[in-house]
């Protein structure tokens, strides 16, 4: 398949050919036919040409010269003034005091007793129900993402001859199957038009020798670019990057030994620090009452088989039992429940009541996870299966997209308002319980075995057994 990039002609031969380059690159490049340059082309000139790629290299198809724009006509010319400058100088308006003082006391007179201004009676509200939230805690900073660079895949790819760079480029996307089916494209192309069919043995032949050389080529460009933020980088980048260390194309070059040491031990150091402050976080939530978030971060260990402390986690089971009242909402037990149920302690709650609303969200919840939790299920009258799959958390949902409204529909709102004496309000109502508890977890759970104290969590899972 052809495309159409910018070229520029870099120089002339003897016999008639021209060389080029890609317009302001060193890649791709080639030569040209005479005949195909059209007159009025000099050296160094760039032209937009239709080139096609393939694994043989990248031949020019034709070229046109870049269209230049017009140059514009018919512009008005400005003429100076003789007149003087005049700034312009802009003053806000005060806001006046004695119609402030006039509104107030009417105000506070309807909130006293009730009434409007012409003295008719008018239903008094009841107290609002104000929440105090738990005090928010400070969030770690997010881990970096490693962006790894080509220095080394460029260092191989400018060593080897123009013919095998296509190979090698096929073989960093998808490795030897990668340049098998670019190969039978080809063919089936060369046969529809009657050409012949390319050799598929040597090419496969050659990408597999390159293949050793660009696999440590890439290992050292992300090693390299995860030791740059060693000390901040995500665990799952840095685990990658040790697991693909073990590769024994890897391991046999000298050149990747000192770096792939240097990553196991970053590795451990991290997994240690980042198990530290995943307890100390847990902690922190379950000391202020964020119970949800206690119970969400403890469902997502940074390492597979962390052991849990066995008096955080009674703690924590404790709060949880006591946040399960009967007088709190369905949705507040429906957020307590999505987040014990793929925790560490799910057996050792135990609510004694159940809730005095209970919605057809929360029996659907009880429902799904009663497997997980078969002592509150039976708190419900459930019976569980013994061979009930274990559940899943659920996905959180996108946010609908706010409708604009136009600004006609604006304005006759406000003109409504303004008809019947009112005012629009800007008061929010506050809600009975924290908004960041809601949410169900996103960490994938499956079913764990009963463990004794202390309780390990499983990465693989992020489940963690229930001491008991």
């Amino acid at each position: 398949m052809s495309r159409r990039i910018e070229i520029e002609l870099t120089s002339k031969r003897e016999d008639g050919t021209w060389t080029w380059r890609a317009a302001g690159a060193l890649q791709p490049k080639g030569v040209v036919n005479g005949s195909v340059v059209p007159d009025g082309v000099s050296i160094n000139d760039t032209v937009r040409a239709e080139v096609e790629s393939d694994l043989d290299g990248h031949r020019v198809l034709s070229i046109s010269p870049i269209k230049t724009k017009a140059a514009r006509t018919g512009l008005l010319d400005l003429l100076p003034s003789d007149k003087p400058f005049e700034a312009v100088t802009q003053q806000l308006r005060k806001k006046d005091a004695r119609r402030d003082d006039k509104r107030r006391p009417r105000r506070e007179g309807r909130d006293e007793r009730g009434k409007g201004g012409d003295g008719e009676g008018r239903p008094q509200r009841g107290p609002r129900r104000n929440f105090e939230a738990p005090p928010e805690l400070p969030q770690r900073p997010k881990a970096k993402r490693i962006r790894p660079g080509r220095t080394h895949i460029d260092a191989v790819l400018a060593d080897l001859p123009e013919a095998q760079r296509a190979i090698a480029e096929k073989v960093l996307i998808g490795g030897v199957p990668a340049v098998r089916s670019a190969i039978e494209e080809q063919n089936k192309t060369a046969v529809a038009a009657g050409q012949e069919k390319i050799p598929a043995e040597g090419l496969v032949q050659m990408a597999e020798q390159l293949l050793p050389r660009l696999r440590v080529a890439e290992w050292r460009d992300r090693a390299e670019s995860a030791d740059k933020i060693l000390n901040d980088i995500d665990l799952r980048d840095l685990r990658s990057i040790v697991v693909s260390a073990s590769d024994p194309v890897i391991m046999r070059d000298e050149s990747t030994r000192d770096l792939a040491a240097k990553m196991k031990a970053g590795l451990a150091a991290r997994q240690e620090s980042e198990t530290k402050n995943w307890i100390d976080d847990i902690e922190a939530a379950t000391n202020v009452g964020r119970v949800v978030r206690a119970l969400k971060l403890s469902s997502q260990p940074p390492k597979a088989g962390v052991p849990f402390p066995p008096a955080l986690a009674a703690k924590m089971a404790a709060a949880a039992t006591a946040a399960l009242t009967s007088d709190a909402l369905p949705d507040r037990w429906i957020a307590l429940l999505e987040a014990i149920a793929f925790s560490p302690v799910r057996t050792m709650v135990a609510p004694t009541v159940v809730p005095l609303q209970v919605s057809d969200e929360l029996s659907k919840t009880v429902v799904r996870l009663a497997p997980a939790m078969p002592q509150i299920a039976t708190l419900f009258g459930l019976t569980v299966d013994p061979k009930a799959p274990m559940p899943r958390p659920l996905r959180p949902t996108r946010p609908e997209r706010p409708v604009k409204k136009k600004a006609s529909d604006l304005n006759k709102g406000a003109e409504k308002a303004g008809a019947k004496g009112g005012k629009p309000s800007g008061e929010k109502v506050e809600a009975d319980k924290p908004a960041e508890e809601v949410p169900a977890s996103e960490a994938p759970a499956a079913e764990s075995p009963v463990a004794e104290a202390p309780v390990e969590v499983s990465e693989a899972t992020d489940a963690a057994p229930a001491a008991e």
